[in-house]
């Protein structure tokens, strides 16, 4: 069973078979002349998607056609070389040009999702018995396309990490001179205002103790791309241990815009239902 349809797998290859370096095919420092064939990089990418989608383990989705040690070294090497986030870029600034982002209209919001093995970014979660866990504090355009995201631990307020993650507003380029930022409760404080204030960003945060359904607002976008970024399974429930192996899986996850692109635009490939 593919991770992902191939109409959406195809492309996504293409594009990132574009970043990587050559590498020959036999190791040509070994001292007898001679290797073990490298195992080609499409296999290892595959193998990456499937860990993404299903969230089981390296070991798990091993075959003969690739170990779970190759996974892993490979993944470490894509990182090092920042193939991951390049990838994101190309990917949103295709998309910027395409169909165009929302950025007049930013949408803030914290996930906590659980992290069992623990990690550099995972505590004890207050909404899981104290179990292990780990926020992330999600940025999205007006459509809640994902601009970027901070991670933390999943004890931290929502409100310390609004800094930082405006702070991803600055690689997206020329930006709208009016920018408006919607934010839920917990963002209702002076500090808050203040942070906004100093970026010259007007606030629409909803008031403590004042219900409103999120229909009301632009808030739910940011609801919606939780739940897409749910859907892969690695990250719902993250068993890695490393901030920057997590931040190349969220850089994978590249759904939404494809979503998005099926209502606005037609494609050889398009397929005839919503993905």
């Amino acid at each position: 069973m593919p991770a992902l349809p191939s109409w959406l797998t195809e492309p996504l290859w293409d594009q990132f078979a574009a970043l990587l370096p050559q590498r020959p095919q036999f190791e040509p420092t070994h001292p007898l002349g001679c290797h073990r064939r490298r195992i080609s990089d499409r296999i290892v990418f595959d193998k990456l998607l499937q860990v993404l989608r299903f969230g089981c383990s390296y070991e798990a989705i091993a075959d003969s056609t690739c170990s779970a040690t190759t996974i892993r070294n490979r993944r470490d090497e894509w990182i090092r070389l920042g193939l991951f986030a390049r990838l994101k870029r190309i990917a949103l600034d295709a998309y910027d040009r395409v169909v165009g982002l929302v950025l007049d209209q930013i949408a803030i919001d914290g996930a906590i999702a659980k992290a069992p093995g623990g990690g550099e970014a995972a505590r004890r979660s207050p909404v899981d018995r104290g179990k292990q866990g780990m926020k992330r504090s999600n940025m999205t355009d007006g459509y809640g396309i994902p601009l970027g995201r901070v991670l933390a631990s999943a004890n931290q307020y929502d409100s310390p990490l609004l800094a930082p993650t405006l702070a991803l507003l600055e690689v997206l380029g020329p930006l709208p001179d009016e920018i408006t930022v919607h934010l839920d409760a917990d963002y209702d404080s002076t500090k808050s205002r203040t942070v906004l204030g100093n970026r010259r960003l007007y606030g629409q945060i909803a008031r403590k103790g004042t219900k409103a359904p999120i229909q009301a607002t632009q808030r739910w976008y940011i609801e919606r791309t939780h739940a897409w970024q749910n859907a892969f399974h690695r990250l719902a429930r993250c068993y890695e241990r490393r901030i920057t192996v997590i931040e190349a899986f969220f850089d994978l996850a590249v759904r939404s815009l494809i979503r998005r692109a099926w209502t606005t635009h037609r494609w050889d490939v398009r397929p005839q239902r919503r993905p």
